[in-house]
């Protein structure tokens, strides 16, 4: 049987692991709601739907940081490079 330092210690990682798997899930349902299916509704009489729809910051914030992200990818690759055969 585990001892209790251990079970206790992985109740908590277990514990934070679902808390930011939830908290991770609601951020990607709310981004690809204000992001796509946002501008596929008829527009709203609701303000705040309204200023989520007419809102084209989050449709262009994901593809204009993709090549951002391929060259910090590139850059951490050649620092690793030349970190190993310095």
């Amino acid at each position: 049987m585990a001892s209790l330092p251990k079970l206790v210690a992985s109740k908590g990682r277990l514990f934070w692991g679902w808390f930011f798997l939830i908290i991770g899930s609601f951020s990607f349902v709310g981004f690809f709601y204000a992001a796509v299916i946002s501008k596929l509704h008829a527009p709203s009489n609701n303000s705040v739907i309204r200023a989520i729809q007419n809102d084209w910051y989050y449709c262009f914030l994901v593809p204009l940081t993709l090549p951002i992200l391929l060259v910090a990818v590139y850059l951490h690759w050649l620092s690793m490079k030349l970190f190993k055969h310095a």
